[in-house]
């Protein structure tokens, strides 16, 4: 079942043309990778997912609603939620006020239940509750950027490069949570990632970004043999 589908999707920037007519599909459970170098309109489409920017053609279907014209917060009232590049999470708040603000958008009498599970997941994020989210290594705040998206208890989560700047253990420690929100926690995941590897090595099925444009699609195990994407994303070691 198609859970988020994208069709002829153009976005602008000013007169600039970020998205120039993108078709993507997400089906239930999956995970669903996009690749592509800086500049490739990767991060604009997740945004335009969010309402923010507005797609000024097509549609955004999830879970057969049209999307599109959506105010955000009842985008992630409606189920998605996104982990946006850079984490972006509030420096001077403490981990635990981070996930609260998470969790705004939800029914209180979830919020213990949902903290435990990011703690499960996070435990490290446990052992620094009380400590202000600026004071983080960057990979705990990945890790808190993460949680905090979970707690708004998304079917569909959309992470925006979480491997960026982290050391090569941690990318692996959370490309292995990734996997397991999706397994264990059924939730379905749209990832964007430059580290292409990775990436592809998790997702079920991946769509190749060019300047605004999908320019390849496959399952991750067919981008992974693709002479194009190797050239271009693996070429040089992983």
């Amino acid at each position: 079942m198609t859970m988020l589908s994208i069709e002829g999707v153009h976005t602008f920037y000013g007169n600039i043309e970020a998205l120039k007519g993108v078709d993507v599909s997400v089906e239930t459970g999956e995970i669903v990778t996009l690749i592509g170098a800086n500049g490739a309109g990767k991060s604009t489409l997740l945004m335009t997912i969010c309402g923010r920017p507005r797609a000024s053609k097509g549609r955004i279907v999830f879970e057969g609603r049209d999307i599109t014209g959506t105010e955000t917060f009842e985008i992630v009232r409606l189920g998605i939620s996104q982990s946006p590049e850079g984490r972006r999470i509030f420096p001077r708040m403490t981990v635990l006020d981070n996930l609260q603000m998470g969790a705004i958008s939800t029914d209180p009498s979830y919020f213990t239940e949902d903290l435990k599970r990011v703690f499960t997941l996070f435990p490290i994020l446990e052992r620094r509750q009380e400590q202000r989210g600026g004071t983080l290594s960057g990979g705990e705040q990945q890790m808190l950027a993460i949680g905090r998206a979970l707690m708004s208890r998304p079917r569909l989560l959309l992470l925006d490069e979480p491997s960026l700047g982290l050391a090569p253990l941690v990318v692996k420690q959370i490309f292995e949570v990734i996997r397991e929100i999706n397994e264990q926690q059924k939730v379905t995941v749209f990832l964007v990632e430059q580290n292409a590897y990775h990436a592809l090595k998790l997702a079920h099925r991946g769509y190749v970004m060019q300047t605004g444009q999908i320019a390849l699609q496959g399952t991750g195990r067919e981008l992974l043999g693709n002479r194009e994407v190797r050239a271009a994303y693996l070429e040089g070691g992983h």
